[in-house]
């Protein structure tokens, strides 16, 4: 099957957007038991064929910054993305969409943003070291369009909440506004910077950690344990090009307890000695 083509700039001749909703499906091979490699499934098969065509081998070193974007945006999908508002030192806000963006640790709450600082700083990272306080606003299917247009190359002294029609809330615990419209919201506080740095010297990106000192959510998307229900806030994840995705289904596959397998993996297996397993798990 020949790959599908994407679309270059305007999308108008796709297929209209339709909120499907959001449902679990088992995991892609229940029957799977121990030891048993990929290729016991027509999925896997499938997927194992595709060897055929060998890898491609390169150095991101020696390949061009630009190439090595568009790569990297493709390959690491889909990732979150933080719906940034901030302020300047000198009082101008502004409203932007990045997605290096990822939780660090739960106790203490801290997450991670990175900004590309090629070919210049961007002014959500600048305005965050300066005046500290930022927040983050995590964006859903009904207005990813109005979030998507703050990605525009405007000049500093441009109001991105005017562009978007977005709804400005007052935040409690930093200065910045939180984005009314977004089901979750996190009050960040600046924590420490970190500058990746190119061979030659340069700054090619500024890390950020930042403590969540306050969250707001909808009780409308919120699950019946208080946590995040993903059929309710039907999230919105970036890849690459200009492509966005949203969440459908999600299939479910309980993490295996050692203590409740081990007889069947040293039956299936062998003794536990000879498997030469992790003592810890993947969270």
């Amino acid at each position: 099957m020949a790959a599908p083509t994407l679309p270059k700039g305007n999308s108008a001749s796709l297929p209209a957007f339709k909120p499907s909703g959001f449902k679990y499906t088992q995991a892609p091979n229940p029957e799977w038991t121990f030891g048993e490699p990929p290729t016991t499934t027509e999925i896997g098969r499938q997927w194992a064929e595709q060897e055929k065509l060998g890898w491609k081998t390169f150095l991101p070193a020696e390949t061009d910054p630009q190439k090595m974007l568009a790569f990297f945006i493709s390959a690491i999908v889909p990732r979150p993305i933080a719906f940034i508002s901030s302020i300047a030192a000198n009082g101008d806000e502004n409203l932007a969409p990045f997605s290096w963006f990822s939780q660090v640790s739960t106790t203490p709450a801290v997450i991670s943003v990175s900004f590309a600082a090629w070919p210049r700083r961007k002014d959500t990272g600048v305005n965050i070291r300066e005046t500290k306080g930022f927040t983050i606003n995590m964006i859903s299917e009904s207005w990813a369009n109005n979030a998507n247009c703050c990605a525009t190359d405007a000049p500093p002294d441009v109001n991105e909440w005017i562009l978007s029609g977005l709804t400005k809330e007052p935040s409690t615990h930093v200065k910045p506004a939180r984005v009314k419209e977004a089901a979750l919201s996190m009050e960040c506080e600046f924590l420490q910077h970190i500058e990746i740095k190119h061979p030659d010297g340069t700054i090619a990106a500024d890390h950020i950690l930042a403590t969540v000192k306050c969250i707001h959510i909808r009780k409308a998307v919120m699950s019946e344990k208080g946590n995040v229900d993903p059929e309710k806030l039907l999230g919105v994840g970036r890849l690459g090009d200009i492509s966005y995705a949203k969440i459908g289904d999600g299939f479910r596959t309980a993490r295996p307890r050692w203590n409740e397998i081990a007889a069947e993996v040293k039956e299936k297996l062998g003794v536990e000695s000879k498997l030469n397993l992790p003592r810890s798990s993947y969270i």
